[in-house]
């Protein structure tokens, strides 16, 4: 195929849709299927065809709309006609309103102007809930593969790295690294036996959605920016790694690698190029730690996962020892807009030293759960109070966990912080890949803490002794503040403890786990020593008696 051929298509299947005076689109992620878009899709389609509109009205499933607390979600009139939990019985007053334009029942109709859907800025999430994530023609007909193309035909690598860098992309998995810079240091590595590129789609935050949506949603955009930063690295072979607990993600992911095998977008010689390049899906078992680098490349290696020292990185000796470059898929996400807009687009985007754009997946106590993206240095009051739509049931706001059991809890008294990777990480928290846990008065910090110390020392893979047995320890810890049974010298023990975890383990994860102990040390000790001195809870959850308020209030 070459660009010719590319743009062809593309016009094919705008003229079709240009055809379709009506375009009802039903949302078939993972999370309205669970409420049983794939019936509410299935009814229109019936309704559609029995009422013989068939040539006037097309019922299109797409990827995630975002809101997914109202699932399912129905959209019409390019998204200026919203609908909310959908059922199949209300296949018909939709086609009402759609093609009649009778007024649909108050129960389903939501308001595509609300800042949920105003206040977003969508780079990676464009096509999410517009194409259909099972066609590669609906990918193609907005711009899909033509940033490929361009690069193939009119950029030598060093030019595309250059404008990755110039955009200022940092790696959206958590650190935070420079994205040009590590595609500069694959490219420059000596690769006697061939580099690989490495797509993390090993998302195991608790409470995490975000790369799961997007595989679910534009698989093509994830192997699109994989083919240009195997063409600016120099090469040919490419794995995506992700976790079997996605099983619609790996199924349309594994159908959008056929369909560009196919039509020559991967594989030998893609646009009439010398450039070959083809991609495998790996899974993972659901281990944590293999969501560090050096982990999952023993992994796709077939060997256990467990991490090893770095130096050297995987830019220098990776998979198999060559050169290995390793983003997620929210970085390859951003890779094809950048190249079509300009790296100066991306960087006029966001805050000063954070770029672009972040997504992030909202869950926990606030109203509107689900998937948004947000400009680097928005708020964290206008993320939480007015994308998602406050604190339920009236009770009050109390912290917010991002960055997973990797980060921290950023109280209230933060609330109007720019969320940044630098602000973030100077109130003890940090990025992560995307999850946002909100919390209202009801929840206990110590128990928050316990909560993550578990998840950690469960998934801990036990190579080094710091993270094996300091982890086990500090959650010993924690139970006993929670039942009541830990005395003042645990809290000093505690704090040793973490420290030692945190200064010793071998990998990021147990780097890192100490975090939410600290996060919530540093802003909720009153509440450590309500439960240690008072045996009691202020939330009424840990089994403790209740407290009235805290000490000292």
């Amino acid at each position: 195929m070459n660009q010719d051929d590319l743009k062809n298509i593309a016009i094919e299947e705008q003229e079709k849709n240009s055809a379709i005076q009506h375009e009802i689109k039903v949302c078939v992620a993972a999370s309205c299927i669970s409420s049983h878009s794939d019936q509410v899709k299935s009814a229109l389609e019936q309704e559609v065809k029995a009422r013989g509109l068939g040539e006037c009205c097309k019922v299109k499933g797409v990827g995630c709309m975002g809101l997914c607390a109202a699932g399912p979600l129905v959209s019409s009139h390019h998204g200026e006609q919203m609908f909310q939990s959908v059922t199949a019985s209300d296949a018909a007053a939709v086609v009402d309103t759609v093609i009649e334009n009778k007024p649909a029942p108050a129960a389903i109709v939501l308001d595509p102007k609300q800042p949920f859907f105003a206040m977003q800025k969508k780079i990676v999430l464009e096509n999410c809930g517009e194409i259909d994530p099972e066609r590669i023609e609906d990918y193609i007909a907005v711009g899909g593969y033509e940033a490929l193309f361009n690069a193939l035909t009119s950029m030598k690598p060093v030019q595309v790295i250059e404008q990755i860098s110039k955009s200022g992309l940092r790696g959206r998995g958590g650190a935070g690294f420079p994205t040009g810079l590590k595609w500069s240091t694959v490219a420059k590595a000596q690769a006697p036996n061939g580099k690989y590129v490495i797509c993390n789609a090993d998302e195991g935050d608790p409470g995490a959605f975000m790369d799961r949506s997007v595989l679910e949603s534009d698989p093509h955009r994830i192997l699109e920016g994989m083919a240009i930063a195997a063409y600016a690295c120099g090469a040919s072979k490419g794995y995506i790694y992700c976790r079997a607990e996605y099983p619609l993600a790996i199924k349309r992911l594994k159908d959008a690698i056929r369909q560009a095998e196919r039509l020559g977008v991967l594989g030998n010689e893609i646009c009439d190029t010398r450039f070959s390049f083809r991609i495998e899906v790996r899974l993972g078992a659901g281990a944590f730690v293999c969501g560090e680098e050096t982990a999952l490349i023993h992994s796709i290696e077939g060997n256990r996962g467990t991490p090893r020292p770095r130096p050297p990185f995987p830019a220098q000796s990776g998979l198999w020892g060559a050169p290995t470059l390793i983003n997620n898929v929210e970085t390859y996400a951003n890779v094809a807009p950048i190249l079509r807009n300009g790296g100066e687009w991306f960087a006029a985007i966001g805050s000063e030293r954070s770029k672009g754009t972040k997504v992030f997946a909202l869950a926990g106590r606030v109203n509107n759960t689900g998937l948004i993206e947000v400009p680097m240095g928005v708020s964290l009051r206008e993320i939480v109070f007015k994308l998602g739509g406050g604190i339920p049931d009236g009770r009050t706001f109390k912290a917010v966990q991002t960055g997973g059991p990797s980060g921290g809890c950023v109280p209230e008294q933060y609330l109007d912080m720019a969320v940044d990777y630098e602000s973030l990480a100077s109130v003890g928290s940090i990025m992560g890949s995307g999850g946002m846990i909100i919390m209202d008065d009801s929840s206990c910090m110590v128990d928050v803490a316990k909560y993550f110390m578990d998840f950690c020392t469960s998934e801990s893979c036990g190579k080094c002794v710091p993270c094996r047995v300091g982890t086990a320890h500090m959650l010993d810890l924690l139970a006993k503040m929670t039942n009541g049974t830990a005395e003042q010298e645990d809290l000093a023990l505690l704090e040793r403890l973490a420290e030692m975890v945190r200064a010793t383990s071998l990998c990021g994860l147990g780097q890192t786990a100490p975090n939410p102990v600290f996060s919530t040390l540093r802003y909720f000790r009153d509440e450590y020593l309500n439960h240690i001195e008072h045996k009691g809870c202020a939330a009424g959850v840990c089994e403790l008696k209740p407290l009235a308020a805290r000490v000292g209030a």
